[in-house]
């Protein structure tokens, strides 16, 4: 686990295409790298996306590589798309760097598979509940300004679940915990009930409750979620959210151990129609 933050997608393509490109070459890191000049963890940090390619450097290693005209140019321009900003960074005032990055995958994941302990995740929340959870994170030291700022990215987060183009598959199990735990009124956690509901509705999400009777699970740990990315050279990264930080798992092995635990907790849970009967006993219930 690490709390360093995880390349754009745009960047992983980069240096995974670089990485290609070298081995087809026929030449170890370190050989190109003395080519170059370089020492080698540099070209090992272009290589791994831990370190943005300069421009100057691209060009260097693509007259090494011996890259024609055609693959040169869409090589340079997806490196300038990798610098290109989000809307994310209107609110660079407001949102901690950790959550901007993670917003910046989300936004371009094909998919998004979680567990939540004890809140309705982000991505589903209704504004006077992203309200609430805003305001008791932040422990009421900023101004309403802001709160309300994080409300609206959050409601330009949620934009990726309608979509026209390609949305968002989005699979989350809901701990029962969080389904009881009270934020804000019963009136505005009737309206969340009632949400997601609505959502489960939708062919691109996908919502199960684990019940408390199902004891002991692999997340007793606590929330985390799985995003994939498109390309196949583009692996799945977890993402983990303390109260302090937020931790990136990028570790093949590690990932893996995330999804089993996932898989395990989807048979576990309710299945979809009995999660969306759950919810709404849970409403009448408030």
């Amino acid at each position: 686990m690490s709390a360093e933050q995880p390349a754009t997608i745009r960047t992983r393509r980069l240096a995974g295409e670089l990485r290609r490109l070298r081995e087809v070459t026929g030449l170890t890191g370190d050989q190109a790298a003395k080519q170059l000049g370089w020492d080698p963890s540099k070209l090992s940090r272009y290589e791994t996306a831990r370190r943005r390619v300069q421009s100057k450097d691209l060009q260097a290693l693509l007259d090494l590589y011996a890259v024609p005209d055609g693959k040169r140019q869409a090589l340079v321009d997806l490196a300038r798309n990798s610098r290109f900003k989000g809307w994310w960074d209107a609110y660079g005032d407001t949102l901690p760097t950790e959550l901007a990055a993670y917003i910046a995958l989300e936004a371009e994941a094909t998919s998004i598979r979680g567990f939540s302990a004890q809140i309705v995740p982000g991505m589903l929340q209704t504004d006077e509940y992203a309200r609430s959870v805003i305001r008791a994170g932040l422990m009421d030291l900023v101004p309403r300004g802001e709160i309300e700022r994080r409300v609206e990215a959050r409601k330009t987060r949620q934009r990726l679940l309608g979509r026209e183009s390609s949305p968002l598959d989005y699979w989350i199990i809901l701990s029962e915990a969080a389904l009881r735990n009270r934020v804000g009124s019963p009136e505005d956690m009737r309206t969340q009930c009632h949400h997601l509901m609505k959502l489960s509705r939708t062919a691109n999400v996908t919502i199960q409750v684990l019940p408390f009777v199902s004891g002991a699970h692999p997340a007793t740990a606590g929330t985390f979620s799985i995003l994939s990315f498109p390309a196949h050279y583009d692996d799945d990264v977890v993402y983990v959210e303390t109260l302090t930080s937020n931790l990136w798992v990028e570790d093949e092995r590690d990932v893996h151990r995330y999804t089993l635990a996932f898989d395990h907790l989807r048979v576990t849970a309710y299945e979809v129609e009995e999660s969306l009967s759950f919810i709404a006993a849970v409403a009448d219930e408030l």
